[in-house]
């Protein structure tokens, strides 16, 4: 059986090179953006864009300093200006650059006005700050979601800040560098080789086709500055307690914490369950009165008031945070996936995060959750983001609306593994570091997945490596060292991880549960139906699973499930990932169109054969 999922899973990556492509129109819908560029393919919230309303949200909910009277944060989102370039130049400063981009989305996409990649990119804005975000000793904090891949910050001519890594957030104290008065300088210099080096790259290729897809490059998630004080809070990380009835809290801490005390008190629905109180550099244990669970039945989120305090002056921050834990124990004798203790089984889709106007940047916030709930309208209870990380309001939508989420780290480019360098090794580490410390006060996460299918992994070991680094750095979360093709050798160390995962096209795989790992299908179905006038332009149709209409899409994907739920617990079966929840390019076996227009099977009898499937695949112990 293990040479059957290793077949599928490679014949579902070659098939478009193996048949001949068959070709469909592009979407008649050529929806104008801000710029009067036409979008390729346009999504329901293409035309609601616009420089004056370029994702306004707070971007950070786990850690806000909202005021309703006097919101103390500013977007940066907007029209920059902007240069681009084929070779590194030096940035000039106090000049304005000749093109405009709309940050923040990538520049290769429609939405930001550019729709051409380059690999050098220098931006340019001038802010001003408003008088009481220096008041009283105050710092201003300038912050960056994510910018692809290496970013130098300058304001006013003054280096602040210098990040490697297109997917995690970084900020900047930039007081010292400010004017007494007057406009301020901000001028961000990016280098983006997408697949040029060996850095985390995920699915974006220079030269897109098959199942890799247009790059993102450049400032793609939002922008804003904050005052905070002296001494302020970076992070606030909730852990749940194993025994289900209290956090522990862990600060970061930017600034003086000399005699620094934090205070956190705990809300249920508005009232005080809970509040700790000790020195700042340590974790707090916050007891939780009347503990309710989260769960995707019941995704059920405390909110957070912390206050950290150093001598006449605060730090006043809210946050929110699930109480659940996830590990693995034995049922009937087989290792299980448990959530709060109960065995769940883990029905995902495939989530690629992509989007036709933005490409990695959703063009809205509601664009953002439509996904979520669309998934979770169609019965399933988990997704797989799959070798991306998105922006922080993705998990905070992920978070309420109650879907659990394999967290896959964006793979190295793939197909000259054994070629890497040390440098690229280390730096591949690092990134997975800076990846679990950002994300892992996110409730909706329950699993890590260091490595897809071999992609970017240098040998065996080194998943077991990267394995134990995640544990040590989360021990409250599932590791699945290796899902999919090279899940199974029994070179190195062949038990790494907590979970045993193949990928089976169409599948499902129906792998057993190890001596010590649980068992899941990491990928399978990839029905295909293309939906003429709601495709990527230019994009042949993948014939492997291709199915004619809507009626036996429906119909195999029902029966697809099927197995899981008939077969799946008799064996031991923890969870499956079915491929996937859009369209993405050149890839059409999402239940919905690329375009987020079309659904393309019968929600009612998905959601049915869904539930079914989670409720034979939970026994009670």
């Amino acid at each position: 059986m293990r040479t059957t999922h290793l077949r599928h899973a490679c014949l579902a990556i070659g098939m478009a090179a193996a048949f001949a492509p068959v070709a469909m129109a592009a979407s008649t819908d050529k929806a104008s953006t801000w710029s009067g560029k036409a979008a390729p393919l346009a999504t329901p919230w293409t035309g609601k864009v616009s420089p004056t309303n370029a994702l306004p949200e707070y971007p950070r909910p786990q850690l806000a300093r909202p005021s309703l009277e006097h919101p103390q944060w500013l977007s940066l989102n907007g029209l920059w200006q902007y240069a681009a370039s084929d070779t590194e130049t030096k940035p000039t400063f106090g000049q304005a650059l000749k093109d405009k981009v709309l940050v923040p989305y990538p520049v290769e996409s429609v939405l930001s006005g550019v729709q051409k990649h380059a690999d050098f990119m220098t931006y340019r804005r001038t802010v001003d700050v408003p008088a009481d975000f220096t008041a009283h000793g105050q710092h201003v904090m300038l912050n960056f979601g994510a910018v692809a891949q290496d970013a130098v910050v300058y304001v006013n001519g003054t280096q602040v800040a210098k990040h490697t890594g297109g997917y995690t957030s970084f900020a900047a104290d930039i007081t010292s560098a400010l004017k007494a008065k007057g406009p301020q300088e901000i001028v961000v210099t990016v280098h983006a080789p997408v697949d040029g080096e060996d850095v985390m790259v995920g699915k974006q290729r220079l030269k897109p086709e098959g199942i890799f897809y247009t790059p993102a490059s450049g400032i793609w998630q939002s922008v804003w500055i904050e005052p905070v004080g002296a001494t302020s809070l970076a992070q606030l990380t909730f852990t749940p307690a194993p025994s289900l009835d209290a956090f522990t809290v862990t600060p970061k801490l930017q600034g003086d914490t000399t005699d620094a005390t934090l205070h956190v008190t705990a809300y249920a629905d508005g009232k005080p369950v809970g509040e700790a109180t000790g020195p700042a550099n340590a974790p707090l244990h916050l007891g939780i009165a009347h503990p309710r669970l989260w769960s995707p039945k019941d995704p059920f989120l405390y909110t957070f008031k912390a206050t950290l305090a150093k001598g006449d002056q605060h730090d006043d921050v809210t946050s929110y945070a699930g109480l659940r834990t996830i590990g693995l124990a034995k049922v009937g004798g087989l290792n299980r996936i448990v959530l709060n203790g109960k065995p769940t089984f883990l029905l995902a889709t495939l989530d690629q995060g992509y989007w036709p106007d933005g490409i990695h940047t959703a063009p809205t916030d509601a664009a953002l959750k439509f996904d979520i709930q669309k998934t979770k309208d169609l019965g399933f209870n988990t997704i797989r983001k799959h070798i991306k990380v998105e922006p922080a309001r993705w998990y905070y939508w992920a978070d309420h609306i109650g879907l659990m989420v394999w967290q896959d780290m964006p793979a190295l480019p793939n197909g000259h593994n054994e070629k890497l360098s040390d440098a690229a090794k280390a730096g591949f580490k690092t990134d997975v570091t800076a990846i679990v410390e950002q994300l892992k006060g996110e409730t909706s996460i329950i699993g890590w997945i260091p490595f897809n299918e071999g992609w970017g992994q240098w040998s065996i070991p080194a998943a077991g490596e990267l394995a134990t680094q995640i544990k040590q750095l989360d021990p409250s979360r599932l590791v699945n060292a290796r899902s999919g093709a090279n899940c199974c050798d029994t070179k190195g160390d062949p038990h790494a991880g907590d979970v045993y995962d193949i990928h089976d096209y169409q599948g499902p795989g129906l792998p057993a549960p190890d001596a010590t790992r649980a068992s899941m299908d990491g990928e399978h179905g990839g029905l295909t139906l293309g939906v003429p006038g709601h495709v990527w332009p230019n994009t042949p149709i993948n014939p492997y699973g291709e199915v004619k209409d809507n009626a036996a899409l429906n119909a195999g994907y029902v029966a697809n499930t099927a197995v899981l739920r008939d077969k799946g617990p008799g064996i031991g079966v923890s969870g499956s990932v079915y491929t996937q929840i859009t369209d993405v390019e050149g890839e059409h076996n999402g239940l919905y169109t690329y375009d987020r227009k079309i659904e393309k099977v019968d929600e009612a009898k998905v959601r049915a054969i869904n539930e079914a499937t989670i409720e034979a695949g939970s026994p009670s112990l």
